[in-house]
């Protein structure tokens, strides 16, 4: 008989995670716009790091790169809107598809050819310097002058994707929710448990019969099309993109650094790791300016990451819920019974 893989029936972390969810939608309704517009981006990059996290975390292929895919997402959106007037909705549709296609070529090719590991992770570097170089000098998706959306205004126009800073911050935190639950979906299914199986020990997994060229290519190209929808987002939220912002080194590395700060392969890891080092990453900037340190903001993240991996090497996420088990009260408090009355 097949063993059929089932989730928990225990309630409490979706319990937990409304909690967090609800909590996030009063800050939108209550906070100010500038600490809604960081809070903007740290949603934006826990769906950006939950697509990285489900790539490696869960399906064990290293990306360096993903900016690649991000890029690809924006453009789709940008040059769709700015040059043509089309809905964003269809700019996200295509940049899902092109990203996604992308990743499955990188993937079939690198893959085929028995280059994997480090190897791949350094072949998404190169894709994405080449995308990057390529999109500089193109200038029909603007090179280095960049794509600029029309200004924002208050008015909210729900198919065109346009609103104010209040407005993106629930697109944001819905895209935050979406990528929790669907990691936590994929994480609780048999695609989960095959991929982790091939995370795990691939050798293994392929003897067992688990197709792993098929399945290590359905990741990546997963993966890359979630970045992409994140991508076209994150577009919209900044109101221009340019190739060295928007595809270069730097997005990448903001875009792992949430996963492996709050715990790789976790389902809550990528937002307690953006919380901790988005906030982070502006504090240190404004303080790099201020002092004429530049990169201050760099060595921070060094420092950070220096930090996780000796004291917490799977992240703070876990740390959390073990010190939670640790501190939970007794279910029953037993008191000194009163001694019966002698007759």
């Amino acid at each position: 008989m097949q063993k059929r893989f089932e989730g928990s029936a225990d309630i409490k972390p979706w319990l937990a995670g409304a909690m967090v969810f609800v909590t996030l939608t009063l800050v939108g309704a209550l906070a100010n716009p500038y600490f809604i517009s960081l809070m903007t981006i740290v949603l934006l990059f826990t769906f950006l790091g939950q697509s990285w996290n489900l790539m490696l975390g869960i399906g064990g292929q290293l990306s360096i790169g993903h900016a690649l895919f991000v890029g690809l997402g924006a453009y789709s959106v940008a040059v769709l809107d700015v040059k043509y007037g089309i809905s964003p909705w269809i700019g996200l549709l295509l940049g899902m598809f092109l990203a996604g296609s992308v990743g499955a070529m990188l993937a079939w090719l690198s893959f085929r050819f028995e280059v994997r590991g480090i190897y791949f992770a350094l072949l998404t570097i190169a894709a994405a310097e080449f995308a990057r170089i390529m999109f500089s000098g193109w200038e029909f998706v603007g090179a280095m002058q960049g794509l600029f959306f029309a200004a924002p205004t208050n008015a909210i126009e729900f198919s065109m994707l346009r609103g104010d800073a209040r407005f993106y911050y629930f697109v944001a935190l819905a895209l935050a929710a979406l990528g929790i639950v669907g990691t936590e979906l994929i994480s609780r299914s048999y695609l989960g448990y095959v991929w982790r199986a091939m995370r795990d020990d691939e050798q293994a997994a392929r003897a067992l019969g688990v197709r792993t060229f098929r399945h290590k290519i359905l990741v990546i190209a997963i993966s890359a099309a979630t970045a992409a929808v994140g991508g076209g987002i994150l577009a919209l939220v900044q109101g221009s993109i340019f190739p060295d912002s928007i595809m270069g080194m730097g997005l990448s590395v903001d875009v792992l650094i949430g996963p492996v700060v709050g715990g790789l392969g976790t389902t809550f890891g990528p937002l307690v790791g953006s919380l901790a080092a988005i906030p982070l990453n502006h504090l240190m900037s404004a303080l790099g300016d201020s002092l004429r340190i530049p990169g201050l903001n760099n060595i921070a993240y060094g420092v950070v990451l220096v930090l996780v991996v000796w004291f917490l090497p799977d992240g703070i996420w876990p740390a959390m819920v073990r010190l939670c088990k640790a501190i939970q009260l007794p279910s029953r408090v037993w008191l000194p019974q009163p001694r019966k009355a002698e007759e």
